[in-house]
């Protein structure tokens, strides 16, 4: 499938199939993660695997929002690793963490796996739950598994706004609100 046919179909999925993941599969999900493009490569990010019942029970004390999902991905970054803008100090960690993100919720997509990605969970919760260090920030959690037999997209996955009200040229001078 072409990036852009697979960008369009993949949608989040909010009601998960117990069966697990393979691990050839995440193997390959968490290998896309690795490949991911990270400022000056530092390569900040620390997924933490999760999927074993205890850890996922533990999860679940964190958010309400695992959808059943048989694994998760907590995607981090460590602060100590990652790359800092010299006029303003801004880490890449949130950044390439983002990216890594991404890059995982596409090759699940891309190989039978579907995904959502959680962002609604309390970072300190889940960093004390699961004995993060001090030094890795929990940025994205990424449900993930197959999808159950109902699941459908949601009513508004196909609506998206004409891409000049989102894409501008050179000045935004030209762009009248």
């Amino acid at each position: 499938m072409d990036f852009l046919t697979l960008a369009k179909e993949r949608y989040s999925v909010r009601k998960f199939s117990p069966k697990s993941i393979e691990k050839a599969k995440l193997d390959l999900v968490l290998k896309a993660g690795q490949l991911a493009p990270t400022a000056c490569n530092l390569q900040p990010q620390r997924i933490l695997v999760i999927n074993s019942e205890t850890a996922l029970s533990k999860l679940d004390q964190c958010t309400p929002w695992r959808f059943g999902a048989p694994a998760a991905l907590l995607v981090c970054y460590d602060k100590t690793v990652c790359w800092h803008r010299r006029f303003d100090d801004k880490a890449s960690g949130e950044i390439d963490a983002s990216i890594v993100t991404t890059q995982m919720m596409m090759e699940a997509a891309n190989i039978g796996l579907t995904t959502t990605w959680v962002m609604m969970f309390d970072p300190e919760k889940i960093a004390k739950t699961f004995n993060l260090p001090d030094n890795f920030i929990p940025v994205a959690l990424l449900v993930i598994g197959y999808a159950a037999d109902d699941v459908v997209p949601n009513q508004l996955h196909e609506q998206r706004l004409a891409i000049d009200n989102t894409v501008f040229y050179n000045d935004f001078a030209d762009y009248s609100l």
